[in-house]
């Protein structure tokens, strides 16, 4: 099925589901029946039953010594049936551990054709067709690529993409979709190329309908930048010339081309709206068009959905994509349904899609195809890619929430294996964004608003509790954070009421779980954590906040930032 796309597209995708998914199953089995690892299995059928009673269940680690065969300069049918021209890293930050996968152009092609269909989807929605009438402001970024032995490179997923013919190709009317020119998303330097983003953003300030990244702590990050620079920003507009730290030749050039020349009147609005002491709808006083926010909120991106609407008047916040490096997978067809409620519909033209119940995870005979899951039920998504991966365990797990068409919707609850745990509880991301939900609702009585935050378990002593490292600022620029003991102590209540009913009882009646604790650290310090994280190879573009900490080393950048530390004053109360 070819990947240019139209709405009326996903109408025939979703409505055929099932055919599709045979289709892609088909083949994928025939382009790789003659791998070395297919062949083990399944000695040249491209079967569906075969496949399903044959080809085992896996994890990385079982699949991980054929990528390194391949990484290292075995021929690529080792695992898939068409050449591999390069490896797509992962972030590292939910696992703790860096994981490769092998991709050729069929993969760029099909993230491009989920971007776009995102795209066509969100100019709907919004009644505003993005390439003609208006731009985004798109904090886009490149790194620079590594290598295997054998000398295919190793990226990120949207590095890959970036860098493609695809992406560089693209029509000349998307070319125009974003404030900054292409030279400033392949700038290596992240830093130059944000304060690129930022000064072409505000020099179109009139065109820009919506500010995006793929992130929400990209987008968090920008606009923190934003409140360090606003006053060079708003020199270089009044000049018509960029910062001389600004080195890189392409993208400076090519920011000076988008200048254009000296704007006093641009400079003077900027300076006037960025001294305000108060930044609240900062996005919408300097980008007074702007209709949306578009970036990844679901998942443990969503502890900055309240930043994002206290910078943006709540501006809808919109979560188009679900994808990870493993296999692109979804769609939010819905972009104004609330972060909260987001849900994505499964593309069946991208790779085939099983789903494993979540509790049923000891039998793998209670696998069911896409279109055979169960409202409201719970699945980890095991999937087979064209690029070698077959039944594997991605570690996600969703929850069906709907169908459009025939095809399932899915809302991602948590990731499998990121859970707190000092006894026999364990806390899961979907209890930690609740709580999360619930403590900010009472840190909203102060004037701080919580600006990153991760925990770990801490069991060096006896009883172990749960910490929380979290980054305050205040909401007027000017002042100090102050902190107040008692709004924080109801803080680490609020986050310990919303967890399970095991974790209170232990808490509560055994004693075998102690106070919670926030360790409220400096301004900066998660950005810290990200430069860590950067230093052991990962994408700054992809980066995610962790939001359970494993590293000895990443607990140590945090540990050495603290200011101070508060603990619940009571017991939550147990479950009825």
């Amino acid at each position: 099925m070819s990947l240019s796309v139209e709405l009326k597209d996903l109408e025939v995708l979703t409505t055929n589901a099932k055919q599709i998914q045979d289709d892609v199953l088909k083949e994928i089995l025939t382009l790789n029946a003659n791998t070395e690892y297919v062949q083990r299995f399944l000695h040249g059928s491209s079967d569906k039953e075969l496949f399903k009673k044959n080809i085992p269940v896996v994890s990385y680690g079982d699949v991980k010594p054929y990528i390194e065969r391949v990484a290292n300069g075995e021929p690529s049918d080792v695992i898939s049936g068409e050449p591999i021209t390069r490896f797509v890293q992962s972030s590292g930050t939910s696992g703790g551990i860096h994981k490769i996968f092998p991709v050729n152009d069929k993969y760029i092609e099909k993230l491009g054709y989920l971007v776009d269909v995102s795209s066509f989807i969100t100019s709907k929605h919004f009644n505003d067709n993005v390439a003609e009438k208006g731009k985004k402001m798109a904090f886009l970024y490149n790194r620079l690529e590594s290598k295997t032995p054998s000398g295919l490179p190793v990226s990120s997923s949207f590095t890959s993409y970036f860098m493609s013919d695809y992406f560089k190709n693209r029509p000349s009317k998307c070319n125009s979709e974003y404030t900054s020119p292409d030279q400033v998303i392949f700038c290596p330097d992240n830093n130059q190329s944000m304060y690129c983003h930022l000064l072409c953003g505000l020099s179109q300030r009139e065109k820009v309908v919506g500010v995006s990244a793929t992130f929400a702590h990209a987008l968090v990050k920008a606009l923190n930048a934003l409140q360090i620079y606003w006053k060079e920003l708003s020199s270089n507009i009044r000049s018509g010339h960029v910062s001389e730290w600004i080195t890189d030749t392409n993208c400076r050039n090519s920011v000076s081309a988008t200048l254009g020349g000296p704007d006093l009147e641009l400079a003077d609005m900027i300076e006037r709206e960025c001294s305000n002491n108060s930044w609240e709808g900062i996005i919408t006083r300097l980008w007074p068009k702007a209709k949306f926010i578009e970036c990844i909120v679901t998942g443990q991106m969503a502890q900055y959905i309240p930043t994002l609407e206290f910078y943006s008047n709540k501006l809808p916040i919109v979560s188009m994509i679900y994808g990870s490096s493993e296999s692109i997978f979804g769609v939010n067809v819905d972009p104004l349904s609330k972060p909260q409620d987001v849900s994505y519909t499964f593309l069946p033209n991208i790779s085939y899609f099983e789903f494993l119940p979540v509790d049923h995870e000891e039998d793998m005979n209670n696998i069911v195809d896409l279109v055979n899951v169960k409202l409201g039920c719970y699945y980890e998504t095991v999937v087979t890619s064209y690029f070698g991966l077959h039944r594997y365990l991605v570690g996600d797990i969703l929850q069906v929430t709907g169908f459009y068409n025939k095809t399932p919707q899915f809302r991602f609850v948590r990731r499998k294996n990121t859970v707190l745990s000092v006894n026999s509880e364990a806390t899961t991301e979907e209890d930690i964004l609740r709580g999360l939900a619930r403590a900010t609702l009472v840190l909203e009585s102060s004037n701080s608003m919580l600006m990153g935050f991760t925990c770990y378990a801490y069991i060096s002593t006896f009883p172990g509790h749960y910490v929380f490292y979290w980054e305050l600022k205040a909401k007027d620029v000017n002042d100090v954070v102050e902190l107040d003991e008692k709004v924080l102590a109801e803080c680490c209540n609020a986050l310990e009421e919303s967890f399970g009913s095991l974790y209170k009882r232990l808490r509560s009646k055994d004693g075998s779980v102690g106070a919670l604790e926030i360790r409220v650290v400096q301004q900066g310090t998660f950005d810290s954590l990200m430069e860590y994280f950067i230093s052991k190879g990962c994408s700054s573009a992809q980066y995610k906040t962790p939001m359970c900490i494993n590293s000895s080393e990443a607990l140590a950048v945090l540990e050495d930032k603290v200011l101070a530390r508060f603990y619940s004053e009571k017991s939550p109360p147990l479950d009825l």
